[in-house]
């Protein structure tokens, strides 16, 4: 784990004073909640809204950032980095979630989550290559992730009626997609690690003022601007909805941010990982789903690689 000297908090919480663990269980903690809470307002537009536009979904949030990031007295004076460094940021994330979610019309959701599962095998990968970081990891970092990988994907494919279902346009998409994540958490490391006096709240900002406008060309080129504008028009309570999962999202992201200044970003993309486990865990346990043989070898796995990797860490 990365142990950063720069003064650094999340949301008013100090995290400069504080023992490794406790950095780590604040930062992840946040991230938990954000995301938990996202996964649950996805659930509840997606499937009982039919409010399927997830670019404008995107377009939304972004404004809700901005405006908490005002309340927060962020402003362009207290920058560190030129606006060219999030123009890189911003175009590699667009570009990943425009491959996953073009990626959606030609595989299944089994099939795309088994791709997106192995996030933390590339992000470690690239990690090697990035100028400015060029981080090695131990070969107890990589069996960590491997057990990870394939314990989630046991889990997720663990239903009888689960099956991936491939394409060959939709396995480059996804792959590519792969590629742009793995770029995306090593150059926010990178830019942390090459001016330790960038705050989360910089990096948020500036990615999601540069990432706004390059949001209106896909929504205008696929008609969801106008689509997804006339359905909120015809419900607006869609609006308090985005607007809660945008607030408790910006605290995930905030968390993300902090995770990988900290830990960097191959630790970060395990915790990532690990949550879709523990979502996947609670949709079991609160819908009451049976639980067979290969959702415990995957959850075993999983419970391998997350004791592996703390106790050779410490």
């Amino acid at each position: 784990m990365k142990k950063e000297d720069q003064s650094r908090s999340l949301l008013g919480i100090s995290l400069t004073d504080r023992p490794v663990w406790k950095r780590f269980m604040i930062c992840s903690s946040g991230f938990f909640f954000g995301y938990l809470v996202n996964g649950i307002c996805e659930e509840y537009v997606y499937n009982r809204l039919n409010f399927s536009y997830g670019w404008y979904f995107t377009f939304v949030q972004g404004f809700v950032y901005l405006g908490l990031i005002h309340l927060q007295g962020f402003n362009t004076k207290q920058m560190v980095n030129p606006w060219k460094t999030y123009v890189k940021l911003s175009a590699v994330l667009m570009s990943s979630h425009g491959l996953t979610k073009g990626s959606l019309a030609y595989l299944n959701y089994p099939a795309q989550i088994m791709f997106k599962s192995t996030k933390v095998l590339p992000v470690m990968v690239m990690g090697a290559f990035i100028p400015g970081l060029r981080r090695k990891y131990p070969v107890h970092e990589y069996i960590s992730a491997v057990l990870l990988v394939v314990g989630l994907i046991l889990f997720t494919l663990a239903d009888a009626n689960t099956s991936p279902d491939f394409s060959i346009i939709g396995v480059v998409m996804i792959v590519g997609a792969l590629v742009m994540d793995s770029f995306l958490g090593n150059l926010q490391e990178a830019i942390f690690t090459m001016n330790p006096e960038t705050s989360q709240t910089e990096m948020l900002f500036c990615s999601t003022v540069v990432g706004l406008p390059m949001l209106l060309l896909p929504m205008v080129l696929t008609g969801e601007l106008f689509r997804a504008w006339s359905s909120c028009y015809e419900h607006p309570y869609v609006y308090g909805v985005l607007v809660f999962e945008a607030m408790a999202t910006f605290v995930g992201q905030v968390s993300v941010l902090s995770l990988i200044a900290l830990f960097g970003a191959a630790t970060t993309a395990m915790v990532t990982t690990a949550r879709k486990a523990v979502t996947l865990l609670l949709s079991y346990l609160i819908f009451t789903k049976p639980l067979t043989e290969q959702h415990g070898s995957g959850l075993l796995l999983m419970s391998m690689a997350i004791v592996l990797k703390l106790v050779l860490e410490n």
